[in-house]
């Protein structure tokens, strides 16, 4: 059993902010990776909305950047995921990796939420090189190109009209007749020119090589397939926060997102969360860097009020 002062689950842009602020506060935080270092947006190729950097960076690159730093002040960062938790006796709090057992006195949950996959040949692969999951991260660099949106929801349909400001054509894949996007988007996307529907229809493979070049789509109702040439194909049919090692210990919604206070606390305290992990709204790395810094400021203040 290792014992910590204050462990940090998850290694993206919350999570090591979080360990900035925590380590600046001589807290020497550890940083518990879990299966992606940097999460999200570790798999964007490209940032270019982040303050700071007037000419963009990279998602690998900014997730370094931020590493080095909370490092230099004391963070420790683990390459292991959390695999069990137990906040019902604590603090001290008790987890376990695939590696060790911890005790900590505080924990700060950043596990982040993962995008709903499609799950069909060529996603994975192409991820990065014109599969996306977030309009507002990846809509810049489809100027002038075409692309394709999959799903119908609110999501599906404000990241198609985000989209519609550089894409040349935006074609909605919908595995229904109608959407399930509210009203007043809908109107929105009814009057947009580059706006338009393929009913019915999956898509069944994302075709390239080395690059998104088309995809292959399915009409449900006729069987029909078909090949569609397109530059880019942008995913909106849901997240699921990671968050299921909690249940039945933090209070969470209906979607399984954890609920947090104003200061970034659970129901349980000395457990804070930040990101997207309790953030079902925003998913940006901007907010999740203020909410990271927001949960390790009310830690340390809650660890020195126990004191």
């Amino acid at each position: 059993m290792t014992k910590e002062k204050v462990i940090i689950i998850g290694s993206g842009p919350a999570g090591l902010t979080a360990a900035l602020y925590a380590a600046r506060a001589d807290l020497r935080p550890l940083v518990i990776s879990g299966n992606q270092l940097g999460g999200q947006v570790s798999i964007t190729s490209e940032v270019e909305n982040y303050p700071g950097f007037p000419n963009g960076t990279t998602g690998p690159g900014l997730v370094e950047e931020m590493q080095k730093q909370a490092e230099r002040f004391g963070t420790r960062v683990l390459i292991d995921e959390v695999i069990e938790a137990d906040f019902r006796s604590g603090p001290p709090f008790h987890l376990k990796t695939h590696g060790d057992s911890f005790e900590a006195e505080g924990v700060i949950i950043a596990s982040g939420s993962s995008p709903r996959r499609l799950g069909v040949p060529g996603e994975d692969q192409l991820i990065g090189r014109g599969v996306s999951f977030c309009a507002t991260c990846d809509g810049f660099f489809f100027r002038g190109k075409d692309v394709v949106v999959v799903g119908g929801g609110d999501s599906a349909l404000e990241e198609g009209l985000f989209l519609t400001k550089f894409a040349t054509r935006v074609r909605l894949i919908h595995r229904r007749n109608e959407l399930r996007a509210g009203e007043t988007l809908k109107k929105r996307a009814a009057a947009n020119e580059k706006v338009s529907y393929i009913w019915d229809s999956v898509v069944e493979e994302v075709r390239g090589n080395g690059k998104v070049e088309g995809v292959r789509i399915k009409n449900l109702k006729s069987g029909e397939q078909a090949e569609l040439a397109t530059d880019g194909v942008f995913i909106f049919i849901g997240h699921y926060p990671n968050s299921d090692l909690f249940k039945g210990q933090l209070t969470m919604d209906d979607h399984g997102y954890l609920i947090a206070d104003k200061l970034m606390m659970t129901n349980v305290p000395g457990v804070f969360a930040a990101g997207e992990i309790q953030d079902p709204v925003y998913r940006q790395v901007a907010t999740s860097v203020g909410q990271g810094c927001a949960a390790a400021m009310s830690l340390e203040r809650w660890l020195a009020a126990r004191e």
